[in-house]
């Protein structure tokens, strides 16, 4: 059996999904599925803790440390060592999100023996689908990446039937609230899927901070709140804030009440499997018309009706 260590929350739910979570010798602190995932030895932990801070304050820190050229994680050299990985997974495509393929490098050589280490930088929904066969193959288990490849495609394809019909809606979604920054790369994909047009993001492309003048010309006619890291219930805690600035209150989403807070954190941040789960969320959101059943509120909630209760 192969000894892997992730060090990528989506990296994790990649080799779970495969049905290799025994193969699993370390994580990041940040592995929290499947539920297994959080029993096993945590190899980095982040230099400040967030869950107390406000949205403008983890930008100013997290800046901060970039500005300096310091990394906001650390590795557990002395469980890095303990694990002995045969193989360690890493990504290239954000230092914020996760720990930087050049840190994990370093610490490999230190490790005093030879370790394969297999880094992601997907940036699209294609992408991931890549990622996923990188990793069976790494892990040897190519018949099981045909498996769960077609059922995130029938994932995809159910949403597109049932919104085929609708009408495109000017979607925004945003990653983070202070400062407001589109959610780029997979997420313009996912609402086009969903039925909606986000017309101030390029699908495949970085998140960017937005002006508020850009988004009053653009007038969504759906808000959708997902801000890295978050879950729902924080998601909706950041946007009471939000939701007061004067340049929101004008806007037609917020005026047709059809803003939501999501859970970014598990459902749009992450490039793995569950990508295929948020379309569907990102659909009820979008067109939840076309659905029986109201959203979940630990996937979505409208904001207002929220606030108001």
């Amino acid at each position: 059996m192969v000894r892997v260590i992730s060090l990528l929350p989506s990296a994790t739910e990649i080799v779970y999904a495969l049905g290799q979570g025994d193969s699993l010798v370390g994580v990041s602190h940040e592995c929290d599925f499947p539920e297994e995932a959080k029993r096993k030895p945590r190899m980095i932990q982040p230099v400040f803790d967030t869950t107390s801070l406000r949205s403008e304050e983890i930008d100013a820190l997290v800046r901060e440390y970039i500005e300096r050229g310091e990394s906001i994680y650390r590795i557990n050299l002395e469980e890095f060592k303990k694990a002995k990985p045969d193989l360690i997974i890493t990504q290239e495509l954000c230092d914020v999100c996760a720990i930087g393929a050049g840190d994990v490098l370093e610490a490999v050589n230190k490790l005093g023996s030879s370790v394969n280490v297999l880094s992601l930088n997907p940036h699209t929904l294609k992408d991931v689908q890549a990622d996923i066969r990188s990793v069976g193959e790494a892990l040897g288990c190519e018949d099981e990446v045909e498996t769960v490849r077609l059922r995130l495609d029938e994932k995809a394809e159910r949403v597109k039937t049932l919104v085929r019909k609708s009408k495109k809606l000017r979607v925004l979604s945003l990653e983070w609230l202070r400062p407001i920054m589109n959610a780029g790369y997979w997420v313009p994909e996912i609402v086009e899927i969903a039925g909606g047009v986000d017309g101030l993001a390029i699908s495949g492309q970085p998140s960017t901070r937005l002006e508020w003048s850009q988004v009053v010309n653009y007038d969504p006619e759906v808000l959708v709140l997902m801000p890295c890291g978050f879950t729902t219930p924080r998601t909706v805690e950041e946007a009471r804030a939000f939701l007061s600035l004067a340049e929101v209150k004008g806007l037609t989403a917020v005026r047709e009440s059809r803003v939501y807070a999501t859970d970014g954190h598990n459902y749009f941040s992450r490039s793995g499997p569950r990508l295929f789960d948020a379309i569907g969320i990102m659909a009820q959101m979008v067109h939840p018309e076309l659905f029986d059943e109201s959203l979940h509120p630990k996937l979505g909630v409208g904001v207002e009706a929220t606030i108001e209760v």
